[in-house]
């Protein structure tokens, strides 16, 4: 009779189910913690989907980096020395002063007080005047779609200056037709002068960025309608939930992905807005704004080294601005994550 081997380990449903240790020794352990924990690995067809993406879009964005990078870096540079071009041998070396000269000025931060405030009144504005008109050309008739979307994005194609002065025109004490329409509104007369006050000033410049940014903002948000299911709507209904419903419940949150490129991309134009302050105003009456202070301070006082500063300024703004939207509106835009947040 031959002896029961006594170093055979025994094998159970305890054992099968992960007591005993996996080959390999605790490489195996943390291989298989890591399949349990964490996501999923990608496909192969993922990741040559991921492949292709690269090099369709990494040589535009190569040359984006380098158009970019050299420009922002000479900027920065610029930004550490006392530079004027009238004395370009008297350049020197100060760190970082300028930023404590523009930072401490009243200028700078009026400049930066009616940014933010064009930047936000014409986003928000724009962004409801975009969704209706974005409605407006989803249910439009098959027959007059077309034409319906042309009409609504045509002063989009309209060059910024053109429609500056077309709004300047408009306005004008001189040339102007605005106040012979308004004159019998109580407070309008044909002796008002839109540009003589900065209240008003920032009103029509901020009526003519809407006028010619929201028909982008409306086909970005159109763009979003489209990936709605409408099962999903349609589902809603059957359930009771009215127009308001369906709309908070429903649409905006399968929009949002959309949202958030309307108003990121919109943001950073308006932060940046100079051709209708600069044709309208040019800055007076309160209505500078920082492009403008920017362009004042290097073209037209030859100060390289502040005005490079308030670039900088501007480009650390525009990316605060940007890090931000996406933050607050978390949207996976690359899938990465396995679908939409």
């Amino acid at each position: 009779m031959s002896a029961i081997p006594t170093n055979v380990p025994a094998v159970g449903p305890e054992a099968a189910d992960g007591d005993s240790a996996p080959p390999g020794g605790s490489r195996g352990r943390r291989k298989a913690t890591g399949r349990e924990s964490g996501r999923a690995p990608r496909s192969e067809r993922a990741r040559a989907e991921a492949r292709l993406g690269w090099w369709l879009a990494g040589p535009a964005f190569v040359i984006m980096v380098a158009v970019i990078f050299y420009p922002v870096a000479k900027a920065v540079w610029d930004s550490l020395f006392s530079y004027r071009l009238t004395a370009p041998a008297d350049r020197e070396f100060i760190g970082l002063q300028n930023y404590g000269t523009i930072l401490t000025d009243g200028v700078f931060w009026s400049a930066l007080g009616v940014t933010a405030l064009i930047t936000v009144v014409t986003v928000f504005v724009e962004l409801i005047l975009g969704f209706l008109l974005a409605l407006v050309m989803h249910k439009a008739i098959k027959s007059t779609r077309g034409l319906v979307r042309t009409v609504i994005l045509v002063p989009y194609g309209i060059i910024t200056v053109v429609s500056a002065y077309a709004w300047y025109y408009m306005f004008s004490i001189d040339s102007g037709y605005v106040n012979n329409w308004l004159s019998w509104v109580p407070g309008f007369n044909d002796e008002m002068n839109w540009f003589a006050q900065g209240g008003t000033s920032l009103v029509v410049i901020m009526f003519s960025e809407i006028w010619k940014t929201t028909p982008f903002i409306s086909l970005l948000l159109l763009a979003g309608l489209a990936q709605v299911p409408d099962d999903l709507s349609e589902a809603a209904a059957v359930d009771g939930a009215n127009w308001w419903q369906r709309l908070g419940k429903v649409v905006l949150p399968n929009m949002k992905a959309a949202i958030m490129v309307a108003v990121l991309f919109r943001a950073l134009d308006a932060f940046r807005v100079f051709d209708s302050i600069f044709i309208m105003t040019n800055g007076a009456y309160g209505t500078e704004v920082l492009s403008l202070l920017a362009y004042r301070t290097s073209i037209g006082r030859l100060e390289i080294g502040l005005g490079s500063a308030i670039s900088v300024v501007l480009f650390l703004c525009v990316a605060l601005i940007a890090f931000v939207a996406v933050k607050v509106f978390n949207v996976d835009l690359a899938g990465s994550k396995g679908g939409r947040k």
